[in-house]
């Protein structure tokens, strides 16, 4: 059997990344040091004799006894709260935290596939955003520590791509939602559904014209799964190109949960990007992928999900103050 080490294992991809390679028939390692991440998104794997984990911070050494023929590094804080919150963790993630599991990719001969993200592109001046653009980023503003996290992240895979010849993947992973997103991490789906469910108004931001595309995570977690399993080492975008503003989409979010809500707005954040939408030209051509489920399928699922939390968790998710918040 196939081993593969995921690092986020008890986050939100990270945890369905995990039951995916379950599924198709891999040992799994799973390490987090539960930051952000939390156990109950993998309870259900600890009895299965081919998962693993580890309670470790990647941002220091990182040793796994025995074969490894796989690494998915996806430590990071991934939510405007979050990276805001703790943004040295962030920077260390992303960049010693990388360090470390290419030595290790490295050591053990094994193909690596570094999580980057859509927020390289920073707030983009090129519609819809393709792997060839270098993005517009402000590396000193307060969101500066996610996205050259990420950037830096991709030059050093690459570094080692070309000098060590290690076998490389990136993928850039745009908006993704669906059960296990946490409701108080700051993304428009769980911020809105969240107000929502707690009769509050939905807090838009600016005009809220403002674009995002938004991908399922099993569409996700495939186009990953085929990215890894690829030839290709240049970044790739994996996300769904049907695009929606966010005004547009906080509509859909009261309809969808039948309840009367306004929507109250407030100004728009620092470096918010107007526009974020994929060409996923790359990932059609070489990985054979796209999109399958809908938006109204899985914001469907994505609400069953979240209506299922208990009252403590609903109160527990509460925001007083969004507006320091850039919700992605």
């Amino acid at each position: 059997m196939k081993r593969i080490l995921i690092t986020g294992a008890a986050g939100f991809l990270g945890s369905h990344l995990c039951d995916k390679f379950i599924a198709e028939g891999y040992r799994v390692v799973g390490m987090d040091n539960l930051i952000t991440g939390d156990l109950k998104n993998i309870n259900h794997l600890f009895k299965n004799e081919n998962f693993e984990f580890y309670h470790h911070d990647v941002s220091k050494f990182v040793h796994v006894a025995g074969q490894l023929d796989y690494i998915l590094h996806f430590a990071s804080p991934a939510s405007p709260i979050d990276y805001l919150k703790i943004p040295i963790q962030t920077l260390k993630v992303g960049s010693l935290g990388t360090h470390n599991l290419l030595g290790l990719a490295k050591e053990k001969n094994a193909r690596i596939l570094i999580a980057s993200t859509s927020e390289v592109y920073g707030d983009p001046l090129v519609h819809p955003q393709t792997e060839e653009y270098y993005g517009n980023v402000n590396t000193i503003g307060p969101r500066g520590v996610y996205d050259e996290a990420k950037r830096f992240q991709e030059s050093i895979t690459m570094a080692y791509h070309r000098f060590h010849g290690l076998e490389t993947r990136i993928v850039r992973i745009f908006n993704t939602y669906g059960p296990r997103m946490r409701l108080n991490d700051g993304r428009v789906i769980p911020a809105f559904i969240g107000q929502a469910l707690r009769g509050e108004d939905l807090t838009v931001f600016g005009e809220g014209d403002q674009t995002r595309s938004f991908c399922y995570v099993d569409d996700q977690v495939d186009g990953i799964y085929k990215l890894l399993l690829s030839d290709y080492a240049e970044p790739v975008n994996i996300g769904n190109p049907h695009e929606i503003t966010i005004k547009d989409f906080a509509e859909e979010i009261i309809k969808l949960t039948g309840t009367d809500q306004k929507i109250i707005y407030k100004p728009l954040p620092k470096d918010d990007p107007m526009q974020r939408q994929p060409d996923i030209s790359r990932a059609k051509e070489i990985l054979g992928w796209e999109p399958k489920v809908n938006r109204a399928e899985g914001m469907k699922i994505t609400y069953d999900y979240f209506k299922s939390l208990t009252d403590e968790e609903l109160r527990k998710s509460e925001h007083k103050d969004f507006s320091k918040h850039i919700m992605r």
